[in-house]
């Protein structure tokens, strides 16, 4: 006779980010995760993932809440919208807005349970705090259902301690504390949330996952040109007014090396950007070209044929981009902030680090790397050490290991 097959873990995802209707690269990062974790299901250990999501409509909605539901793929997910202005006074509508993020998340927690026959989740992994954690916090008190927290969320650290209010900050650590694992994505995160009292049973750092079949390795050796930045337009976390005018003296003081620099993303900043490069003259001269929003295909072929990423940021946490760029065997110069120095290495394997808002040393630091001879960096050891960490594979394993951590209570 043989034996009965093991009973699956059901996980339900509470992001606070995730890919939707208005943005679909917005917490990508999360939707990476979650699918990762869901990749591990197999019939040894067979997992049932779902998604419930709700967000502010960013445009006109036929009631006050619209849902989407998503059955097709290995992660059943409900996403919810409802509408930003329902009285036109502002502190009224705050309030109301939370409401129906609540009403949005209870119709998503009796949807999943429909699809599951009745049943519960085993596990809720909330995903960026505070309002999705707080409501594993109540279905624990609930129904006793142990929660986990992943955070990203750079609110949270040291860098922006200024604009996080003392009860956000309170409340933080007090959900953390009552999760039965933590799960930041960085050793700086995790020391952010400790001095907010964060201090969880279990703490296991996991970081962000990167598609490493995707990002790859060119294909020619010793084609690589110019210089590569993907991020979003926001300047006071990205700073890319230093970047644009480090590399106008670098093109000045070093034409022979017929400088490039390509530039992906989107934001509130990108006006902006566009106007202080045309001012320090770098559009003109084809010197930065604006490459817009890309897609994950599109990223990864830019970074098969750069020569060197750039990244002279004012804070992180663990940019993806940085791990996309090892997987494609890519060398960075980025900043020594936060997260980023758990990605580069000190030996300078990988790149190099400079301090925040240093222009000076970032332009030594580009010039070193984009005058370093062929093979100063070893594109098959960050490959290899990519594919080890931040693949799916990698994720998903740590993530299935914390789920038996949490089933065995």
């Amino acid at each position: 006779m043989s034996a009965a097959s093991p009973s699956a873990l059901h996980v339900l995802h509470l992001p606070k980010w995730y890919p939707h209707r208005y943005d679909d690269q917005d917490g990508d990062f999360v939707a990476r995760h979650v699918a990762a974790i869901a990749a591990t299901d197999t019939p040894e250990q067979p997992l049932r993932s779902a998604v419930v999501f709700a967000a502010v409509a960013r445009g006109p909605l036929s009631g006050i809440i619209e849902s989407e539901v998503d059955l097709r793929g290995p992660v059943p997910t409900w996403r919810y919208y409802y509408r930003a202005h329902l009285t036109g006074l502002a502190p009224l509508d705050k309030l109301l807005k939370l409401g129906l993020w609540l009403v949005c998340m209870i119709r998503g927690w009796r949807a999943v349970r429909r699809h599951w026959q009745g049943r519960r989740p085993d596990i809720v992994h909330a995903h960026i705090m505070l309002r999705t954690a707080a409501l594993a916090l109540v279905l624990k008190w609930r129904y006793r259902i142990p929660y986990l927290i992943t955070e990203n969320w750079t609110a949270f650290l040291l860098v922006n301690a200024h604009r996080l209010s003392w009860w956000r900050g309170r409340l933080a650590g007090l959900l953390v504390s009552r999760a039965a694992v933590f799960t930041p994505v960085s050793d700086d995160l995790k020391r952010a949330l400790e001095r907010l009292g964060g201090r969880a049973r279990q703490t296991v750092i996991i970081p962000n996952v990167v598609d490493t079949d995707r990002f790859g390795l060119p294909t020619e050796a010793g084609r690589r040109r110019g210089l590569l930045n993907v991020a979003a337009f926001n300047e006071q976390a990205k700073n890319l007014s230093g970047t644009l005018r480090t590399v106008a003296r670098l093109r000045t003081d070093h034409p022979e090396l017929n400088l490039r620099l390509r530039i992906a993303g989107y934001g509130p900043a990108e006006a902006q950007m566009h106007q202080l490069a045309a001012e320090l003259g770098l559009l003109a001269d084809g010197t930065v070209e604006f490459l817009g929003k890309l897609t994950s295909e599109e990223v990864a072929t830019e970074m098969r044929r750069a020569q060197a990423f750039v990244l002279f940021s004012n804070y992180e946490n663990l940019p993806c981009v940085l791990i996309e760029a090892q997987a494609s065997g890519l060398p960075a110069v980025a900043t020594r902030v936060n997260g980023v120095p758990e990605l580069l290495p000190p030996d300078g394997s990988a790149g190099q680090l400079v301090e925040p808002g240093d222009e000076q040393a970032l332009y030594a630091a580009l010039l070193e790397v984009l005058q370093a001879p062929i093979g100063r960096f070893n594109e098959h050891q960050m490959r290899k050490t990519a594919q080890a960490r931040f693949s799916y594979p990698a994720v998903g394993a740590a993530f299935r290991r914390v789920y038996s951590l949490m089933s065995r209570g």
